[in-house]
Protein backbone atom coordinates (compact mmCIF):
# COMPACT_ATOMS: atom_id res chain seq x y z
CA UNK A 1 0.00 0.00 0.00
CA UNK A 2 0.95 3.55 -0.68
CA UNK A 3 0.11 6.58 0.40
CA UNK A 4 -0.58 9.91 -1.06
CA UNK A 5 -1.98 13.03 0.53
CA UNK A 6 -1.93 11.51 4.24
CA UNK A 7 -4.51 9.12 2.51
CA UNK A 8 -4.25 5.19 1.91
CA UNK A 9 -4.74 4.11 -1.68
CA UNK A 10 -4.85 0.42 -2.21
CA UNK A 11 -2.03 -1.91 -3.77
CA UNK A 12 -2.93 -3.54 -7.33
CA UNK A 13 -4.90 -6.10 -5.69
CA UNK A 14 -7.75 -4.10 -4.16
CA UNK A 15 -10.19 -1.64 -5.87
CA UNK A 16 -9.05 1.90 -5.96
CA UNK A 17 -11.52 4.86 -5.09
CA UNK A 18 -15.01 4.39 -2.86
CA UNK A 19 -14.96 0.44 -3.64
CA UNK A 20 -11.63 0.32 -2.41
CA UNK A 21 -11.25 -3.15 -0.45
CA UNK A 22 -9.73 -5.00 1.94
CA UNK A 23 -9.85 -9.13 3.25
CA UNK A 24 -10.80 -9.44 6.83
CA UNK A 25 -12.63 -11.86 9.12
CA UNK A 26 -16.11 -11.48 9.49
CA UNK A 27 -19.50 -13.04 11.32
CA UNK A 28 -22.64 -12.01 10.79
CA UNK A 29 -25.17 -14.88 12.88
CA UNK A 30 -24.78 -14.88 16.32
CA UNK A 31 -26.12 -18.41 16.58
CA UNK A 32 -23.60 -19.85 13.73
CA UNK A 33 -20.71 -18.98 16.56
CA UNK A 34 -16.94 -19.83 15.02
CA UNK A 35 -18.57 -21.94 11.60
CA UNK A 36 -19.87 -17.66 11.17
CA UNK A 37 -16.53 -16.76 10.83
CA UNK A 38 -15.45 -16.05 7.00
CA UNK A 39 -13.36 -14.75 5.28
CA UNK A 40 -14.45 -11.74 3.14
CA UNK A 41 -13.59 -8.43 1.06
CA UNK A 42 -14.66 -5.51 3.25
CA UNK A 43 -14.46 -2.04 2.94
CA UNK A 44 -11.35 -0.01 3.77
CA UNK A 45 -11.78 1.55 7.40
CA UNK A 46 -12.40 5.04 7.87
CA UNK A 47 -10.18 7.34 10.65
CA UNK A 48 -12.22 9.22 12.80
CA UNK A 49 -11.04 11.88 15.04
CA UNK A 50 -8.15 10.77 16.90
CA UNK A 51 -8.43 7.38 14.70
CA UNK A 52 -4.97 6.05 13.25
CA UNK A 53 -5.29 3.42 10.23
CA UNK A 54 -3.05 0.55 11.00
CA UNK A 55 -1.85 -2.42 8.38
CA UNK A 56 -2.34 -5.18 10.02
CA UNK A 57 0.88 -7.48 10.60
CA UNK A 58 -0.26 -9.59 13.16
CA UNK A 59 -3.13 -10.05 15.31
CA UNK A 60 -4.68 -11.51 18.45
CA UNK A 61 -7.91 -12.71 19.82
CA UNK A 62 -9.58 -14.42 22.82
CA UNK A 63 -11.53 -17.76 22.12
CA UNK A 64 -14.44 -16.57 24.22
CA UNK A 65 -15.00 -12.86 22.25
CA UNK A 66 -17.71 -14.20 20.27
CA UNK A 67 -20.12 -14.53 22.69
CA UNK A 68 -19.93 -11.05 23.96
CA UNK A 69 -21.97 -8.51 23.61
CA UNK A 70 -19.83 -5.75 22.03
CA UNK A 71 -19.16 -8.19 19.44
CA UNK A 72 -22.87 -7.87 17.71
CA UNK A 73 -23.79 -3.80 19.33
CA UNK A 74 -22.27 -0.90 19.20
CA UNK A 75 -22.20 1.43 22.29
CA UNK A 76 -25.83 2.24 21.51
CA UNK A 77 -26.91 -0.85 21.56
CA UNK A 78 -27.11 -0.97 17.02
CA UNK A 79 -26.74 -4.07 15.30
CA UNK A 80 -23.29 -3.55 13.94
CA UNK A 81 -22.76 -6.47 11.75
CA UNK A 82 -20.91 -7.47 9.51
CA UNK A 83 -18.22 -7.80 12.27
CA UNK A 84 -14.93 -7.86 11.85
CA UNK A 85 -13.69 -10.11 15.75
CA UNK A 86 -9.96 -10.13 17.25
CA UNK A 87 -8.98 -6.85 19.55
CA UNK A 88 -5.24 -7.16 19.48
CA UNK A 89 -3.12 -6.36 16.83
CA UNK A 90 0.92 -5.46 15.47
CA UNK A 91 1.66 -3.09 12.85
CA UNK A 92 2.04 0.06 10.21
CA UNK A 93 0.52 3.52 10.70
CA UNK A 94 -0.70 4.23 7.49
CA UNK A 95 -3.15 7.38 7.64
CA UNK A 96 -3.79 9.35 10.43
CA UNK A 97 -7.40 10.75 11.33
CA UNK A 98 -8.28 14.60 12.19
CA UNK A 99 -6.93 16.01 15.35
CA UNK A 100 -4.29 12.34 15.68
CA UNK A 101 -0.99 12.90 17.57
CA UNK A 102 1.54 11.31 18.98
CA UNK A 103 1.99 8.71 16.14
CA UNK A 104 3.05 9.28 12.89
CA UNK A 105 2.97 7.34 9.28
CA UNK A 106 5.13 4.64 8.80
CA UNK A 107 5.23 3.68 12.24
CA UNK A 108 5.60 0.69 13.89
CA UNK A 109 3.12 0.53 17.04
CA UNK A 110 0.96 -2.52 18.65
CA UNK A 111 -2.15 -2.46 21.23
CA UNK A 112 -5.88 -2.93 21.13
CA UNK A 113 -8.81 -1.85 19.26
CA UNK A 114 -12.55 -1.14 20.99
CA UNK A 115 -14.16 -3.65 21.80
CA UNK A 116 -17.44 -2.33 20.24
CA UNK A 117 -15.88 -1.37 16.67
CA UNK A 118 -14.79 -3.71 14.22
CA UNK A 119 -11.31 -5.47 15.14
CA UNK A 120 -7.91 -6.65 14.20
CA UNK A 121 -8.67 -9.41 12.09
CA UNK A 122 -8.29 -7.55 9.04
CA UNK A 123 -5.40 -6.09 6.56
CA UNK A 124 -6.50 -2.98 7.74
CA UNK A 125 -8.43 -1.61 11.11
CA UNK A 126 -9.16 1.87 12.65
CA UNK A 127 -7.99 2.13 16.09
CA UNK A 128 -7.76 5.16 18.73
CA UNK A 129 -4.32 6.44 19.20
CA UNK A 130 -4.32 6.67 22.42
CA UNK A 131 -4.60 2.65 22.50
CA UNK A 132 -1.55 2.18 20.87
CA UNK A 133 2.16 2.30 21.64
CA UNK A 134 5.15 2.48 19.34
CA UNK A 135 6.75 -0.67 19.09
CA UNK A 136 10.80 -1.08 18.62
CA UNK A 137 12.35 -2.33 15.11
CA UNK A 138 13.39 -5.78 17.40
CA UNK A 139 10.37 -7.63 18.33
CA UNK A 140 8.48 -9.58 15.63
CA UNK A 141 5.02 -8.40 15.03
CA UNK A 142 4.15 -11.61 16.21
CA UNK A 143 5.37 -11.94 19.70
CA UNK A 144 4.02 -7.88 20.02
CA UNK A 145 0.56 -9.18 18.64
CA UNK A 146 0.56 -11.80 22.23
CA UNK A 147 1.09 -8.80 24.78
CA UNK A 148 -1.60 -6.40 24.76
CA UNK A 149 -4.51 -8.56 26.26
CA UNK A 150 -2.51 -11.04 27.67
CA UNK A 151 -0.01 -8.29 29.30
CA UNK A 152 -2.27 -5.44 30.11
CA UNK A 153 -4.55 -8.43 31.67
CA UNK A 154 -1.79 -9.95 33.79
CA UNK A 155 -0.69 -6.58 35.25
CA UNK A 156 -3.85 -4.87 35.81
CA UNK A 157 -4.83 -8.51 38.42
CA UNK A 158 -1.83 -8.90 39.90
CA UNK A 159 -0.80 -5.00 40.95
CA UNK A 160 -3.19 -3.16 40.02
CA UNK A 161 -6.30 -5.03 41.37
CA UNK A 162 -4.24 -7.43 43.86
CA UNK A 163 -1.59 -5.68 44.82
CA UNK A 164 0.79 -8.28 44.71
CA UNK A 165 4.00 -7.41 46.69
CA UNK A 166 7.40 -9.24 47.36
CA UNK A 167 7.24 -12.27 49.38
CA UNK A 168 3.10 -13.47 48.65
CA UNK A 169 2.19 -16.23 47.95
CA UNK A 170 0.10 -15.98 44.08
CA UNK A 171 -1.95 -19.04 42.57
CA UNK A 172 -1.67 -18.29 38.97
CA UNK A 173 -4.55 -20.49 37.26
CA UNK A 174 -3.97 -21.38 33.18
CA UNK A 175 0.16 -20.97 34.11
CA UNK A 176 1.21 -21.96 30.71
CA UNK A 177 -2.06 -19.72 28.23
CA UNK A 178 -1.36 -16.20 27.00
CA UNK A 179 -2.75 -14.50 30.51
CA UNK A 180 -1.06 -17.21 33.14
CA UNK A 181 2.13 -17.59 31.26
CA UNK A 182 2.41 -13.44 31.63
CA UNK A 183 1.86 -13.38 35.10
CA UNK A 184 3.95 -15.96 36.53
CA UNK A 185 6.94 -13.87 34.83
CA UNK A 186 5.54 -10.98 36.40
CA UNK A 187 4.67 -12.40 39.84
CA UNK A 188 7.80 -13.97 40.44
CA UNK A 189 10.17 -10.63 39.06
CA UNK A 190 8.77 -9.11 41.80
CA UNK A 191 9.48 -11.68 44.66
CA UNK A 192 6.19 -13.92 44.99
CA UNK A 193 6.21 -17.32 45.21
CA UNK A 194 4.01 -18.73 42.70
CA UNK A 195 2.07 -21.53 42.56
CA UNK A 196 1.12 -22.57 38.94
CA UNK A 197 -2.42 -24.91 37.32
CA UNK A 198 -3.18 -26.48 34.42
CA UNK A 199 -2.97 -29.95 33.05
CA UNK A 200 -0.61 -32.51 33.15
CA UNK A 201 0.94 -31.05 29.52
CA UNK A 202 1.61 -27.48 30.82
CA UNK A 203 3.88 -28.69 33.77
CA UNK A 204 7.16 -28.59 32.02
CA UNK A 205 6.29 -25.13 30.45
CA UNK A 206 4.96 -23.81 33.94
CA UNK A 207 8.03 -24.81 35.77
CA UNK A 208 10.64 -23.66 33.13
CA UNK A 209 8.22 -20.22 33.37
CA UNK A 210 9.53 -20.13 36.94
CA UNK A 211 6.17 -21.55 39.37
CA UNK A 212 8.03 -23.26 42.11
CA UNK A 213 4.99 -25.64 42.96
CA UNK A 214 2.41 -27.05 39.99
CA UNK A 215 -1.28 -29.01 40.16
CA UNK A 216 -2.29 -30.72 37.40
CA UNK A 217 -6.19 -29.48 37.74
CA UNK A 218 -7.62 -32.46 36.59
CA UNK A 219 -5.92 -34.70 38.83
CA UNK A 220 -4.14 -33.13 41.86
CA UNK A 221 -5.99 -31.78 45.29
CA UNK A 222 -6.48 -28.40 44.72
CA UNK A 223 -6.36 -28.36 48.99
CA UNK A 224 -2.65 -29.15 48.60
CA UNK A 225 -1.97 -25.61 47.97
CA UNK A 226 -2.58 -24.28 51.25
CA UNK A 227 -3.49 -20.61 51.97
CA UNK A 228 -2.19 -17.73 49.84
CA UNK A 229 -2.47 -14.11 49.55
CA UNK A 230 -3.61 -13.75 45.96
CA UNK A 231 -5.55 -15.93 43.72
CA UNK A 232 -5.71 -15.10 39.66
CA UNK A 233 -7.91 -16.67 38.07
CA UNK A 234 -8.96 -17.46 34.41
CA UNK A 235 -11.20 -20.05 34.43
CA UNK A 236 -14.20 -19.62 36.53
CA UNK A 237 -17.03 -21.94 37.98
CA UNK A 238 -15.77 -24.73 40.58
CA UNK A 239 -12.46 -23.71 40.14
CA UNK A 240 -13.05 -20.15 41.04
CA UNK A 241 -15.18 -20.85 43.96
CA UNK A 242 -12.82 -23.75 45.30
CA UNK A 243 -9.93 -21.19 44.98
CA UNK A 244 -11.66 -18.69 46.89
CA UNK A 245 -11.62 -20.65 50.07
CA UNK A 246 -7.38 -20.74 49.86
CA UNK A 247 -7.22 -16.98 50.50
CA UNK A 248 -5.85 -16.27 53.82
CA UNK A 249 -7.53 -12.96 55.52
CA UNK A 250 -7.26 -9.94 54.16
CA UNK A 251 -6.53 -11.80 50.51
CA UNK A 252 -7.58 -10.86 47.52
CA UNK A 253 -9.04 -13.25 44.41
CA UNK A 254 -8.83 -11.60 40.96
CA UNK A 255 -10.80 -13.18 37.86
CA UNK A 256 -11.36 -12.32 34.27
CA UNK A 257 -13.82 -15.09 33.83
CA UNK A 258 -17.27 -14.41 35.96
CA UNK A 259 -18.16 -12.46 38.63
CA UNK A 260 -17.58 -14.05 41.96
CA UNK A 261 -20.56 -15.43 43.84
CA UNK A 262 -18.39 -16.14 46.78
CA UNK A 263 -15.71 -13.44 48.73
CA UNK A 264 -13.14 -14.83 50.62
CA UNK A 265 -13.43 -14.19 54.38
CA UNK A 266 -12.00 -10.47 55.50
CA UNK A 267 -10.92 -10.35 52.00
CA UNK A 268 -12.15 -9.07 48.57
CA UNK A 269 -13.27 -10.51 44.81
CA UNK A 270 -12.51 -8.79 42.33
CA UNK A 271 -14.08 -9.30 38.96
CA UNK A 272 -12.34 -6.72 36.31
CA UNK A 273 -12.02 -6.24 32.50
CA UNK A 274 -8.98 -5.29 30.60
CA UNK A 275 -8.17 -1.54 29.87
CA UNK A 276 -6.04 -0.48 27.34
CA UNK A 277 -2.99 1.76 28.74
CA UNK A 278 -0.40 2.63 26.35
CA UNK A 279 2.69 3.70 29.33
CA UNK A 280 1.87 -0.12 30.48
CA UNK A 281 2.16 -1.35 27.22
CA UNK A 282 5.20 0.44 26.34
CA UNK A 283 6.77 -0.60 29.52
CA UNK A 284 5.52 -4.54 28.70
CA UNK A 285 7.57 -3.59 25.30
CA UNK A 286 10.45 -2.76 26.94
CA UNK A 287 10.70 -6.02 29.26
CA UNK A 288 10.80 -7.58 26.21
CA UNK A 289 13.53 -6.00 24.67
CA UNK A 290 15.47 -6.45 28.05
CA UNK A 291 14.27 -10.15 28.06
CA UNK A 292 12.51 -10.09 31.55
CA UNK A 293 9.56 -11.28 29.58
CA UNK A 294 9.08 -13.78 26.80
CA UNK A 295 5.39 -13.83 25.79
CA UNK A 296 4.64 -17.51 24.33
CA UNK A 297 3.39 -17.88 21.19
CA UNK A 298 2.11 -21.26 20.92
CA UNK A 299 0.73 -21.09 17.08
CA UNK A 300 0.99 -18.77 14.14
CA UNK A 301 -2.37 -18.93 11.33
CA UNK A 302 -2.34 -17.26 8.61
CA UNK A 303 -6.18 -15.06 8.02
CA UNK A 304 -7.60 -17.81 5.94
CA UNK A 305 -7.25 -20.16 8.83
CA UNK A 306 -8.97 -18.08 11.75
CA UNK A 307 -11.80 -20.10 12.05
CA UNK A 308 -9.85 -23.44 13.00
CA UNK A 309 -8.13 -21.16 15.51
CA UNK A 310 -10.88 -20.02 17.00
CA UNK A 311 -12.11 -23.64 17.73
CA UNK A 312 -12.44 -24.20 21.48
CA UNK A 313 -11.18 -27.73 21.29
CA UNK A 314 -7.70 -26.85 20.43
CA UNK A 315 -5.50 -26.14 23.22
CA UNK A 316 -2.19 -24.77 23.05
CA UNK A 317 1.10 -23.41 25.09
CA UNK A 318 0.69 -19.60 25.12
CA UNK A 319 -1.03 -17.57 22.78
CA UNK A 320 -2.67 -18.10 19.34
CA UNK A 321 -1.67 -15.37 16.53
CA UNK A 322 -2.55 -14.69 13.05
CA UNK A 323 -0.32 -13.46 10.73
CA UNK A 324 -2.45 -11.21 8.63
CA UNK A 325 0.59 -9.42 6.35
CA UNK A 326 4.23 -10.31 6.43
CA UNK A 327 6.33 -6.96 6.86
CA UNK A 328 8.52 -6.96 4.12
CA UNK A 329 5.79 -7.79 1.72
CA UNK A 330 3.89 -5.24 3.38
CA UNK A 331 6.93 -2.91 3.06
CA UNK A 332 7.04 -3.36 -1.14
CA UNK A 333 2.96 -2.91 -1.19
Amino acid sequence: MTLRCGRAIAPASMSVGKDLRMRAITVRDRDAGVGGLTLTDMPYPHASENDVIVRVHAAGFTPGELDWPATWTDRGGRDRTPTIPGHELSGTVVELGYGTTGLSVGQRVFGLTDWARNGSLAEYTAVEARNLAPLAADIDHTVAAALPISGLTAWQGLFDHAHLTTGQTVLIHGAAGGVGSIAVQLAREVGARVIGTGRAADRDVALGLGVQAFLDLETDDLQQVGEVDVVFDVIGGDILERSTALVRPGGTVVTIAEPPTVQPRDGRAIFFVVEPDRARLADLAERVRAGRLKPIVGDVRPLAETAAAFARHRRTHGKTIIQVADEHEAQRS
